[in-house]
């Protein structure tokens, strides 16, 4: 049997917008990922958000509402400059804030944001790498009077000075706000230590193997000359990441 044209275009029409229908009567139809950690299955936090979860790709007006913090406490904490919306902000742009910080072998990131939600909401969080927090976050958490001797000991041993201070959000004293880093001395990095100025021809003297280094980046090693920092950026992923497989074959291949 033939359909005529107009009829089978009827037909089409009627299957794809009735699935829709369908599908969104079932609440089963979204036109944007949801940004929802997974939780907790067991133990005291079991049900709550897990903050180990958080991505680069969720804003801070995401993690306020995902994890009862006050917006204006994440703004401060990381020191947004005041003319960036705090809500639509993510977390993956802190990179860009605080590239200079990255130089100097400290970075300011995602892993950053995961602590501080994670300290603030006493929620267990793994420590698995060297993890800064900007001095206004550090305050922030100091004045919740919640952390134990050894978070608040771990927390100074890693709390950044930003520069300059600004008034805290209502109802945390003292706590510090500085848009931007202070100006530094020219910092010349420690060899084999893996910072925005490291070379892949740093990497070899340093005495990893290029098939370790195209293992990590999951393809072909550029000119000893590149900047390792800038190869990641070009190839999309995260500096972060590359920095820390790196420095962990660096520091397994110097054993």
């Amino acid at each position: 049997m033939k359909l005529k044209s107009n009829l089978l275009g009827a037909i089409v029409l009627t299957v794809l917008f009735g699935g829709i229908a369908l599908t969104t009567a079932l609440n089963l139809w979204t036109t944007e990922t949801a940004k929802v950690p997974v939780k907790f299955e067991t133990g005291e936090a079991a049900g709550e958000y897990n903050p180990d979860d958080i991505r680069g790709s969720y804003a801070f007006g995401d993690i306020s509402e995902l994890f009862d913090i006050p917006l204006e406490y994440l703004a401060t904490a990381f020191g947004l400059p005041a003319d960036v919306d705090a809500a639509a902000f993510q977390n993956k742009e802190l990179e860009e804030i605080y590239g200079a910080l990255e130089e100097a072998g400290t970075e300011i990131g995602n892993s950053s944001v995961k602590l501080f939600v994670a300290l603030y909401k006493g929620l267990p969080y793994e420590i698995d790498d060297e993890i800064y927090l900007p001095a206004p976050a550090v305050k922030i958490l100091k004045a919740q009077g919640s952390l134990s001797a050894e978070q608040i000991a771990y927390v100074d041993a890693h709390s950044v000075d930003l520069g300059l201070a600004e008034a805290a959000p209502a109802g945390v004293e003292q706590a510090e706000a500085a848009p931007q880093p202070a100006a530094t001395e020219e910092h010349v990095p420690e060899a084999g230590q893996v910072t925005g100025q490291t070379t892949f021809g740093d990497l070899l003297a340093w005495g990893l193997a290029q098939e370790t280094i195209e293992e990590i980046l999951g393809g072909p090693m550029p000119a000893s000359g590149t900047l390792v920092k800038d190869h990641v950026s070009s190839l999309g992923k995260p500096f972060s990441e590359a920095r820390t497989q790196l420095q962990a074959a660096l520091d397994a291949a110097a054993k």
